[in-house]
């Protein structure tokens, strides 16, 4: 049989342990909630991390260990690599990271907040800053048309308006 159909486990190739989680290039520029939410999960991990330590010689928990120390050691990495940005310490009326944009095209209205990149959430359209859609909105004006960049082709947006911790100073 091909090695190709083979189910590897998820520690890597044989003698190298479990894979770190990879760390973007980019700067850790976060949201104040955006922090909280880290730290929040670190806090998570390190609890889950006690409990596991807790259960002793349980075969379950030794498996899982790894996997929760990996991650306690990406969540430390963004920690003390993050970057708050305030968002109502913005220029008003320009997108900037924390905007929550108000955008108008072929599909009607759609509001975008643009977060850090651990913060992106797009059920809850929340885009990373390094998205396409936020580096075409980033420095926009209401009223502006942007062209966001697309797999499936691009989209005119044209903004409407944008808003800062819940204030609307694009608005008019």
């Amino acid at each position: 049989m091909s090695r190709a159909f083979v189910k590897e486990d998820d520690t890597g190739p044989p003698g190298q342990g479990l894979p770190e989680r990879p760390v973007s290039d980019h700067p850790n520029y976060v949201t104040p909630e955006g922090l909280a939410a880290l730290e929040r999960e670190a806090g998570e991990l390190q609890a889950r991390r006690l409990d596991l330590l807790a259960r002793g010689d349980d075969a379950m928990a030794a498996e899982e260990l790894p996997h929760v120390d990996r991650d306690l050691r990406y969540y430390a990495a963004r920690l003390g690599s993050a970057i708050v940005v305030d968002p109502s310490a913005q220029p008003a009326g320009e997108v900037a990271f924390g905007a929550a944009v108000t955008v108008k095209g072929e599909g009607g209205e759609q509001t975008f907040t643009i977060v850090g990149e651990d913060e992106a959430d797009l059920a809850a359209l929340k885009v990373s800053y390094v998205s396409p859609l936020a580096e075409a909105l980033m420095g926009a004006h209401v009223g502006d048309r942007v062209t966001w960049h697309r797999p499936a082709g691009d989209l005119e947006l044209t903004v409407e308006r944008i808003a800062y911790d819940g204030a609307d100073p694009g608005a008019g």
